[in-house]
């Protein structure tokens, strides 16, 4: 793990280039980058080729137009944090605009805090804007280091500064090297995602705000659970709002969302955020299925509980009980909208109460501690066997679905290969029953399954010639001979006798003759 003091933040006021310098030197497209001012809103943190964390910031002196007046105002809540937490502070100005008025009042705030400021002149493409850089030293922060972000150029310059103003790297320990579960928190827009992430770090570090779609990029921050006296490592990322393509109105948003695509990829355990009073939406069950299909392990987080609280508490709905009766019905419907997900944890939290918010990190740890189990073989084939004796699969054409052997081939997801009569007669529902017994059997409540299913060759392929499948024949039969060829080979074979019709005792005393040969020979 880096050394917390080893942080650097970018600061500078709306669209000088910070985003895309944050990209430059990472060496990847973490923050969004887009001509539109005032895109980057949340605190976005990165390590950098295991020596420093970089942090990218909102710009300062956001304009109301631009972005909400309560998120420009979290926005500079986020560039304090950064100040505050950095050991080195990288000013960013736009050469082509020259100083402004922002950048005076910026620098002036940068002096206040005392920390070590380098001076970067972005967008320095040709040497007219390297004579104009001039201009920036009357900011009173040093000489400025002229660079292109959107090119490259003068970028060993600013690593170089930089390495000198952080000084030699430390040497770590085997220890900060210990894996991190990743989690990511997903869901659509104003589900509660950021509010929850900030329940769990116990820290404003996420912005959280009433307008929908505030998160634009993926945040990735770090932190430590303590449980039972052991402390489990956790790498958290909050994700935009995902919307259905459809819906998707500016690139900024388009780019958010494959941002938290790329994000979901990378995770271990993905937490699916509902809102409690929605419950679930098509749009919840479009988000459940792509979890699927990146084969992530998912726990269902149910949002904003105190509302349903407060509206039983105010009047209780007619037909249940009490409240845990009426929350055991709402999961029993929630878990058949969602009858495709592989029996995960349903979990009832509140952000804003900070009611069972930890239950989120318990189940996490449970179900990561699942993810790499190795299946006994015997054990597996005794449970399909079982499987198939409690309850028969449904007849296709003659014959049923059949599975010979079973075996583990992977892990993350579980991925187990059915050596099989004909994989067309697996129904999906079949598959879920036997997804389902696994499920329950190894205890892998959130965990998916992928089916391998090997089955064998058609003898008899349809609009093909027959196939006799003799070993001599390397499983390939010949084509079918037709009727003239078959009477030559009989005539070949017993002469004029080959077409005489035989008495029936005759062909009794043959057939019977027959059967005693292939008896003496089974003998």
């Amino acid at each position: 793990m880096i050394d917390p003091s080893r942080t650097v933040a970018l600061v500078g006021r709306p669209n000088v280039g910070k985003s895309r310098l944050f990209n430059r030197l990472c060496g990847k497209r973490m923050s969004i980058v887009h001509d539109l001012p005032g895109v980057t809103r949340d605190l976005i943190s990165t390590e950098v080729k295991d020596d420093y964390v970089l942090l990218d910031t909102g710009g300062i002196g956001m304009e109301l137009e631009m972005t909400p007046k309560a998120i420009a105002a979290a926005a500079e809540d986020q560039v304090e944090f950064a100040l505050q937490a950095s050991r080195v502070v990288l000013f960013v100005v736009d050469v082509r605009s020259g100083v402004t008025t922002l950048d005076e009042m910026v620098a002036d705030k940068l002096r206040r805090y005392g920390k070590q400021v380098l001076l970067i002149a972005n967008k320095v493409d040709s040497d007219v804007e390297e004579s104009a850089a001039e201009d920036f030293a009357r900011l009173g922060l040093g000489d400025p280091i002229r660079v292109s972000a959107e090119h490259g150029r003068g970028i060993h310059s600013l690593e170089a500064a930089l390495n000198d103003s952080l000084g030699p790297k430390p040497e770590g320990s085997e220890s900060d090297k210990e894996k991190r579960i990743r989690i990511s928190l997903v869901g659509r827009p104003n589900v509660g995602k950021s509010s929850l992430g900030n329940a769990l770090l116990n820290s404003t570090r996420l912005i959280v705000s009433d307008v929908p779609g505030t998160t634009r990029d993926s945040v990735e921050l770090d932190l430590d659970y303590a449980k039972d006296g052991e402390s489990i490592k956790f790498r958290l990322a909050d994700t935009a709002g995902l919307r259905s393509k459809r819906k998707v109105g500016d690139p900024v948003e388009y780019f958010s969302n494959v941002r938290t695509q790329h994000s979901l990829e990378r995770s271990d355990v993905v937490f699916l955020v509902i809102d409690a009073a929605d419950g679930v939406t098509k749009q919840d069950q479009a988000l459940a299925g792509d979890i699927m299909d990146a084969g992530k392990a998912i726990v269902i987080v149910v949002n904003k509980y105190d509302k349903i609280k407060e509206r039983w508490d105010e009047e209780p709905v007619n037909g249940f009980k009490n409240l845990k009766h009426f929350l055991t019905h709402y999961e029993t419907s929630l878990r058949k909208q969602l009858f495709f997900l592989p029996d995960p944890p349903v979990l009832f939290v509140s952000a804003l109460k900070g009611f069972k918010v930890e239950s989120l990190l318990e189940a996490a740890a449970g179900i990561e501690a699942s993810l790499d189990l190795q299946l006994p073989t015997g054990r597996l084939n005794r449970l399909v066997q079982d499987l198939f004796t409690a309850r028969a699969p449904k007849m296709v054409g003659i014959k049923r679905f059949k599975v010979f052997y079973a075996v583990q081939t992977g892990s993350r997801p579980l991925r187990l290969r059915f050596y099989c009569n004909r994989i067309e007669r697996l129904d999906p529902t079949y598959r879920r029953y036997l997804e389902k017994g696994l499920l329950h059997e190894f205890q892998l409540k959130g965990c998916p399954i992928r089916f391998d299913l090997v089955g064998k060759q058609k003898r008899y392929a349809e609009g093909e010639d027959n196939e006799v499948g003799q070993s001599g024949l390397g499983g390939k039969g010949a084509p079918r001979q037709s009727r003239e060829i078959q009477d030559k080979h009989r005539r070949k074979k017993q002469g004029d006798k080959a077409f005489e019709k035989k008495h029936p005792e005759q062909r009794k005393r043959i057939s019977q003759v027959k059967a005693a040969h292939n008896k003496g020979t089974r003998k």
